[in-house]
């Protein structure tokens, strides 16, 4: 007899397959026209990546990721009960030594977090992150496949981008599904734009702010990346009616107390910057006490507990060693869904096997189940996966790190999931190739907004030139399709 679970991974499975089957069921022809219709509609919408001062088009596929309202239920439980216990981090690092050496930033960075941190900053502590996580939701042990690889709690990418091609989706590919399969209604999970509003408008109440002039800080000026917060912040003032600026560090000033830009008094800002690029601002000369004003008045999300998103906190959570922080439930939630993670340096260590024993000779001997990366870097910059690479390259990687002390991590590879996306082949031709996929959830208790990205290549990411997979909402078995 099937679980509960079980039927749902196979009523995923089912719905998955029924929209293949209607994206088959178009002519050649008309499937060109609807890849061509995407890349436009990725233009027009701002669905770009800019790499040296040029804009490129981010691919938008034409499959969506299906998952069963109830597996959407469930990945946010599970996401936002992990996200509130990565946000205790900072309090634990700063009352716990252990703790502190597995998370622990550079020293400017720590004394920042020690006086920001104040009583008013941890009654409130906003946090908004994306976990990215994979999962297979068309198998039926989907939920045993659910494994979160890593944090992101501040500067959440793909605030416009996601929004930008699920609405071309929307548009373009789900009127055609339901065209050839009548019963197939697809719904999109929830924007993360409102889950953003409604945080910041929250917090503001929290803190007893009247004021709504919303700021959104980035490196305005850099040549590389989404096009993302220029767009949020015209899109906020449109549809939500209040004031939102757009604004680099550097750019703020100080009047009387009060952090402004332009003029406008700054009463609430979401930062897609880290406490290391506002030392680096300062290094460079800019003036960055406004920034750190608006950490210390508490006006800034995600707060300073946003900065212990380095790939070691995972190590906190599959450690039994830091057990006492945390919950049975916690607990029971992190050996499920998070995989063994070390901070890489020579040293004995529970391994990923549950064996104790030194960890270097482990991660020689276990490229094929292994994912090497960088503690502090992003954009899936120097990430090695094992089975992708030799065991010659596996072994420079892992000297690498070795030469870099508690700067890498070595984690348990999570197997990809793939998803198959129609595509126009070198010969001009529409053929189907198959895609890695990685989803990044961001849950607040008021929704789960899911981003995912797809790849051919085994690490996944935007900034790799991958694609974007709009995740679609179909519901579950016995329930009337909307």
């Amino acid at each position: 007899m099937l679980t509960p679970a079980e039927e749902l991974g196979l009523a995923g499975h089912s719905v998955a397959a029924r929209v293949r089957r209607a994206l088959h069921q178009l002519d050649e022809g008309l499937t060109k026209e609807l890849l061509s219709a995407l890349t436009t509609a990725a233009w027009e919408r701002r669905c770009v990546y800019e790499r040296d001062g040029k804009y490129e088009a981010v691919r938008i596929l034409p499959t969506p990721m299906t998952l069963l309202s109830d597996q959407l239920h469930s990945l946010h439980s599970v996401s936002l009960a992990l996200l509130h216990a990565t946000r205790r981090l900072l309090p634990m690092s700063l009352a716990d030594e252990a703790v502190h050496d597995v998370v622990r930033l550079s020293e400017e960075e720590d004394a920042w977090l020690r006086e920001l941190w104040t009583p008013a900053v941890a009654a409130t502590n906003p946090v908004f992150g994306r976990l990215d996580a994979v999962v297979d939701v068309t198998s039926a042990h989907w939920k045993q496949t659910l494994q979160f690889i890593e944090p992101n709690l501040n500067g959440v990418g793909g605030l416009h981008l996601l929004p930008a091609a699920e609405a071309a989706v929307q548009e373009l590919v789900f009127p055609i599904l339901q065209r050839v399969d009548p019963r197939l209604a697809l719904d999109l999970s929830a924007d993360v734009r409102a889950l953003l509003m409604q945080t910041l408008i929250e917090h503001l109440e929290a803190v007893g702010e009247p004021g709504r002039t919303l700021c959104f800080l980035e490196p305005k000026y850099s040549d590389s990346g989404p096009d993302d917060q220029g767009a949020l912040a015209t899109y906020c003032h449109e549809h939500f009616g209040i004031t939102a600026l757009h604004a680099d560090p550097a750019e703020l000033e100080l009047r009387g107390g009060l952090v402004t830009f332009d003029g406008q008094p700054i009463h609430c800002a979401y930062r897609d910057y880290s406490l290391a690029d506002v030392l680096a601002l300062r290094a460079s000369g800019v003036d960055v006490r406004p920034m750190r004003r608006l950490f210390e008045t508490n006006r800034m999300v995600s707060s300073v507990a946003g900065d212990l998103d380095v790939k070691a906190a995972w190590e906190v959570l599959t450690d039994d060693a830091y057990a006492a922080h945390f919950s049975n439930e916690e607990r029971a939630l992190f050996h499920r869904h998070v995989p063994w993670t070390r901070r890489v340096f020579e040293r004995r260590t529970t391994l990923a096997d549950g064996r104790d024993g030194e960890l270097l000779p482990f991660i020689r001997d276990g490229r094929e189940g292994l994912v090497l990366k960088p503690n502090r870097a992003f954009g899936g910059t120097g990430v090695v996966v094992g089975p992708g690479v030799t065991s010659a390259e596996w072994d420079a990687a892992l000297a690498l790190a070795v030469s870099q002390p508690r700067e890498w991590v070595v984690q348990r590879l999570a197997p990809l999931p793939l998803i198959e996306c129609p595509v126009v082949g070198a010969d001009g031709h529409v053929q189907d190739e198959s895609f890695f996929l990685v989803l990044g959830l961001t849950p607040t208790d008021d929704g789960l907004s899911v981003l995912a990205r797809a790849s051919q290549k085994l690490v996944v990411n935007v900034a790799k030139r991958g694609g974007v997979v709009v995740a679609a909402v179909a519901h579950g078995p016995g329930r009337a399709m909307r």
